[in-house]
């Protein structure tokens, strides 16, 4: 399907273990920042589990003992200093980007959220027209505390709507009501966000058109200049998961979801919204996340928080789930690096394909083998590439090319 729901993965992947001082090969470290450098901040914290989550995140009663908010702001800022210091003389030119994810990042206090942005530009500095931006659910935000981030330096927010229907939020565990998100919408434009999105979930059982006609109305309606539309996809291990094993919810359907994919790019390119990645419209170019385009696009980042990922230079690597675990490492003077590798040519280039034949720009075909190029050929010919893009030299998913993406890319690739 073409977009999927992304965060903080629950597991981590394999590799190579880190340094305790958390050194990286020189060569990973001589042109740090060359294509765009971008600092990522999990805080791993909830007030509650949703169903479908299988994030790295913890409520109250899973956090234990070593580990708790109110603390975690130093935690960050002492990782900060290690990665100062990992990079040395080879500092980024400036921090083009920073994304504070969740978890629920402003179940932090806001003045906290505002340190450590403090410390990230402290350490290698904004730059001039940085995109600051945080996640927050609906509910734990208000005026005041949207007006202290916006007066601290953050310029975007993105609020977890999901949906506007009552019955598919209470299907997700969601805690927030319906007409929450827009109200909180609105207090972020208020507060001076320079650009707010609005995050909605399709395909949930029991999601009927209509409710998610509703939740696209509402969304046009709010004023937010990005919108990013995800289908639910079910995670082992969540209650969500549970449920459907048991008989009490049906499965996701793959033809509802492409339905669901298509009255969402009607409704918002007839509101003014482009898409730019499969699963991402904007208002405007400005409107678009650079810090996503950051990823998308190949270029560094440092992430700071339990089982955040990084990549500087080709290596990447994933720090300790555990908020406890992490706080210990960094007391101890250590990395909190769990493990890391470091991609191989083919890696790369399989990744690369991947992730930019997802954007609206698309990917030059010069950069595919002839086995690519070949199924580049047949992915135009059955109507999933565009035709005018693909005589000009870039290979770009037409709209039903965007609903069967990841066919497109596997055929694309050795």
């Amino acid at each position: 399907m073409p977009g999927t729901l992304v965060a903080m993965p629950g597991a981590l992947p394999e590799g190579e273990s880190v340094p305790r001082d958390g050194s990286l090969p020189a060569a990973a470290t001589r042109a740090v920042g060359a294509r765009g450098f971008g600092v990522y901040v999990h805080v791993p914290f909830c007030a509650s589990r949703c169903g479908y989550c299988d994030f790295n995140t913890y409520t109250a009663a899973e956090l234990g003992g070593g580990a708790s908010r109110e603390s975690y702001a130093d935690s960050v800022l002492a990782e900060l200093a290690l990665a100062r210091r990992v990079l040395g003389d080879t500092p980024p030119r400036r921090v083009d980007t920073v994304f504070v994810g969740g978890g629920t990042p402003t179940l932090l206090p806001a003045d906290d959220l505002a340190r450590i942005l403090d410390g990230i530009d402290r350490t290698w500095g904004l730059a001039a027209d940085a995109e600051v931006s945080t996640e927050a659910n609906p509910e734990s935000v208000t005026p005041e505390s949207l007006k202290t981030l916006r007066a601290a330096g953050y310029t975007r927010i993105s609020l977890g709507m999901q949906s506007a229907a009552p019955g598919v939020l209470a299907i997700l565990d969601r805690t927030h009501s319906a007409g929450r998100a827009v109200a909180a919408a609105g207090e972020a434009r208020d507060a001076g966000f320079d650009h707010v999105n609005l995050d909605l979930i399709y395909g949930t059982p029991g999601e009927r058109a209509e409710d998610f006609a509703a939740s696209l109305d509402q969304v046009v309606a709010a004023g937010v200049d990005h919108v990013s539309a995800y289908a639910l996809i079910v995670e082992d291990g969540t209650r969500l998961a549970a449920r459907m094993r048991r008989g009490e919810l049906a499965y996701p359907s793959d033809d509802v979801a492409a339905d669901r994919y298509l009255a969402a790019e009607a409704a918002l390119d007839a509101a003014g919204f482009s898409w730019y990645e499969v699963s991402n419209w904007a208002r405007s170019e400005a409107a678009r996340c650079r810090h996503n385009l950051l990823y998308w696009t190949g270029a560094d980042w440092w992430g700071l928080g339990p089982g955040a990922h990084s990549h500087v230079g080709g290596v990447r690597w994933w720090n300790v789930k555990h908020p406890t675990t992490y706080a210990q490492r960094l007391a101890a003077g250590e990395s909190p690096g769990l493990a890391r590798e470091l991609l191989t040519p083919d890696e790369a280039h399989m990744e690369d394909v991947m992730l930019r034949l997802r954007l609206a720009a698309g990917l030059p075909l010069d950069v595919l083998d002839d086995a690519g190029r070949a199924g580049a050929e047949r992915a135009l010919a059955g109507g999933l590439l565009a035709a005018p893009e693909y005589a000009a030299g870039r290979a770009v998913l037409t709209l039903r090319g965007r609903l069967l993406a990841d066919a497109v890319v596997r055929d694309l690739l050795p």
